[in-house]
């Protein structure tokens, strides 16, 4: 199936006349995002629970050098991607700020904690689940059809590019949370991840009905080699081999799945994304990507840097840019930069069945 009016950098013009000449303002392509704490830009801000990234030294290199939300020194994966879009960064659904033609820019719906199970994350308590980032997409389209239109609304909709990047909690904040947890006796692993993968079919599909058709879905990071994993699971320094078990089985099956969700469509709406594979580069070798280390965090405390969020009274390196991890679970933002790299233009091995530059120029064509 062909898609429909999909001239997708430039979607809508705002067309103003001043003393009979034609002014014509490009806005760049709609961006959404969904998911967790790695691409979570405020949300957690404006709710009551422990999730949150919002002291210092969190976005000490950000222009503003303040917290923002974002669990990262500086910009995450989704600002990255904006910038390449030439856009501004989305905001967090619940920022205040995000109204009027702010709407047209698109929004963030991620939050820090949750997974594909509606039983990830149970300890942060409030936190937007995946079904609730839904609710919430769904009540944007009627706000963004109450400024431009029904019809104009679904397209832009139709024409966004979606990021969604969930899964890694369902593990780490869920199955190994504690020894024995509810989930590890309900299943061995090998059946979690099938079941985890049936679930978050099920997420895209619902996507899909809501309107999404271009949507980078990320698998999860190099679990085992975070600096909480090794801090607490780790022997000698080196990744839990358990949860990187985890990791090698969900991104296969999950690209998988992909692929067959796309035929089953007949269009390619579900990109993977193998941002894995790019981490786990920079982890290996770290010094090749320029990096001091990759398995102490540049901000925390204890073993690693690896026990607990980064604070007011973390040990915080210098340089940020030396640490391919910028806390106990998040990467630095120049570690962001790589992975949006690839996300931009790697092989198939990173993107299948194509990069974000390929999809980019191949929307504009249509």
């Amino acid at each position: 199936m062909a898609y429909s009016c999909l001239s997708l950098s430039f979607v809508v013009a705002v067309v103003l006349v001043f003393g009979g000449i034609l002014f014509v303002e490009a806005i760049p392509r709609t961006f959404f995002v969904f998911g967790d704490s790695l691409v979570d830009n405020g949300n957690n801000n404006y709710l009551a629970t422990t999730a949150r990234a919002d002291a210092p030294p969190y976005g000490i290199d950000y222009p503003t050098h303040r917290p923002t939300g974002r669990f990262s020194n500086g910009y995450n994966i989704p600002d990255l991607i904006s910038q390449r879009l030439g856009a501004e960064a989305t905001l967090p659904y619940l920022s205040p700020e995000l109204r009027g033609q702010k709407l047209l820019v698109g929004a963030n719906f991620a939050s820090a904690g949750i997974g594909i199970l509606n039983d990830t994350g149970i300890q942060f308590v409030n936190i937007i689940r995946m079904y609730r980032q839904y609710e919430y997409f769904e009540e944007y389209q009627n706000r963004l059809s109450a400024v431009i239109g029904a019809s104009q609304a679904k397209a832009r909709v139709n024409q966004a590019l979606v990021l969604i990047t969930v899964g890694g909690n369902d593990f780490v904040n869920n199955y190994y949370l504690v020894p024995y947890s509810a989930r590890s006796r309900q299943y061995p692993l090998p059946q979690y991840v099938k079941f985890l993968i049936s679930e978050y079919k099920k997420l895209l599909q619902k996507l899909y009905d809501l309107g999404a058709r271009r949507v980078l879905v990320t698998g999860t990071g190099p679990m085992g080699c975070v600096p909480s994993e090794i801090a607490q699971r780790g022997r000698n320094g080196e990744c839990s081999t358990e949860i990187q078990r985890a990791s090698s089985l969900f991104n296969p099956q999950l690209e998988t799945m992909l692929l067959a969700l796309n035929k089953k469509l007949g269009r390619d709406v579900f990109i993977a994304a193998n941002t894995g594979k790019t981490h786990l580069n920079f982890v290996n070798n770290p010094g090749q990507y320029g990096f001091k280390t990759s398995k102490i965090a540049c901000c925390g405390q204890g073993p690693n840097n690896g026990i607990g969020l980064c604070t007011p009274l973390s040990n915080l390196c210098s340089n940020r840019d030396e640490y391919a991890f910028w806390d106990a679970f998040h990467p630095s933002e120049k570690a962001n930069k790589l992975i949006v790299n690839d996300i931009m233009s790697g092989s198939k091995a990173y993107m299948n069945p194509m990069n974000l530059s390929t999809i980019l120029a191949l929307d504009e064509t249509i």
